[in-house]
């Protein structure tokens, strides 16, 4: 039976606090004649509050994270590097060493403190993350072990180890960037279509950003419903990759009008938009929408890094488009939605395992400065994202995997 040693730090155990580090130089090292710097102290894991893998995971005394000193849309003036004490994870909490996390457009919006207003630096960054469980408290050791591969959807991923709630980290069968993509890209797609899209066989359905972290899912799921899908990109590269998921239609809008090509191959208009760019775009997808057609606005990333947040958009005559086509405009935002993630999140490992999704991971490979390796690694890759350049979701690689036997 292997023992789990325990980090040095303090512990509170039946509320008072003890070391779980015995003595100091000159304690009664010969009875083990192990040199004072190799020994460590065991502990029966019945009585600790929160126990450690120390030897398998090498957990060091402090650890690098990205927190938001100042709100701005600006994220590099908003979000700085700082190195603080890995955290000890609670009674039900695990403590997960981030192998990879994932780059959202709305990490911009949470940096400028749009989404909680009450919410005042400082305070951590990043919504999504993969790795190994490292450490865990006692409760959360009925569900989880030392090894644990999981994910988890929560603000703080931005940080070498993060502590995270067990009863919020989905397991995965493996540590890939593939299943980091499912959390916020992926669900809200296949939600959003699902809840608000009610598609059916035979609609047109019009997806922009669509090579994007998440327009690739709502092609996808665009296509599994039956439908006849378009999907606006930037690249002809783009557009194979569209291609490639079945889109019958890209539009590359640097060398096509998306409003003339709209208007002149689809005169009847389309069913339903998934659309994530707001401004002009909207505009363009409010007036292709066909009689009873549904535009599901799941974000506007023209205006993020903007000071306002929300890009010039002329809706005056809003009101009066829907009410002629008998159409309809709904928003979506994924914490909105909890009750079914459980179920999106499923579905979509399930399909995945299948060979029946597709999940694009851009690690940054062709972006100036290459592959997006290392926690600072994030305001290049936020650069990237922004810049439009990228095909799929983009992720950066925390750390590389680790290489431990130990088990519970």
């Amino acid at each position: 039976m292997s023992s789990l040693l325990l980090r040095p730090r303090l512990l509170r155990l039946g509320g008072r606090a003890v070391s779980l580090i015995g003595g100091g130089r000159g304690a009664s090292d010969s009875l083990s004649g192990v040199h004072p710097a190799a020994r460590r102290s065991i502990i029966d894991l019945s009585y600790s509050a929160h126990f450690m893998d120390f030897g398998g995971s090498s957990i060091p005394s402090s650890m690098s994270k990205l927190v938001v000193t100042k709100l701005s849309p600006d994220f590099r003036e908003a979000v700085c590097v700082q190195s603080v004490a890995v955290p000890t994870p609670g009674d039900a909490e695990l403590l997960v060493r981030n192998r990879f996390v994932g780059i959202n457009a709305s990490d911009i919006n949470y940096s400028a403190g749009r989404y909680d207003p009450s919410l005042k630096p400082p305070f951590d960054a990043g919504f999504e993350g993969i790795g190994e469980v490292v450490g865990l408290g006692l409760s959360a050791s009925s569900r989880y072990t030392i090894g644990d591969n999981v994910a988890y959807f929560r603000s703080g991923a931005f940080a070498e180890y993060t502590v995270v709630p067990a009863k919020e980290c989905v397991p995965v069968p493996a540590v890939k960037p593939e299943f980091l993509t499912l959390l916020v890209s992926g669900a809200t797609a296949y939600i959003a279509m699902k809840r608000l899209g009610d598609l059916a066989e035979g609609e047109t359905v019009l997806v922009t950003a669509a090579a994007g972290g998440t327009g690739q899912f709502a092609v996808q799921f665009a296509k599994q419903a039956g439908c006849h899908v378009i999907g606006t990109c930037s690249s002809n590269e783009k557009a194979g990759f569209l291609k490639s998921l079945g889109c019958n239609r890209p539009i590359n809008y640097t060398t096509e009008d998306l409003a003339k090509t709209l208007r002149k191959e689809y005169p009847k208009g389309v069913n339903v938009v998934y659309e994530s760019v707001g401004g002009s775009v909207l505009e363009v997808a409010v007036n292709t929408l066909a009689n009873k057609g549904r535009l599901i606005v799941i974000g506007f990333i023209s205006g993020y890094q903007t000071p306002s947040g929300i890009p010039q958009f002329r809706g005056g005559t809003l009101p009066v488009k829907l009410l002629q086509k008998s159409a309809s405009m709904r928003g979506f935002f994924l914490p909105h939605f909890y009750s079914d993630y459980r179920e999106a999140l499923s579905s979509m490992m399930q399909m995945f395992a299948n060979g029946k999704l597709v999940c694009e991971v851009d690690y940054g490979d062709q972006a100036e400065g290459g592959r997006f390796v290392g926690l600072e690694s994030v305001f290049r890759a936020m650069d990237y994202m922004y810049s439009g350049k990228n095909l799929g979701k983009v992720v950066v690689e925390v750390a590389p995997p680790a290489v431990s036997n130990s088990k519970l």
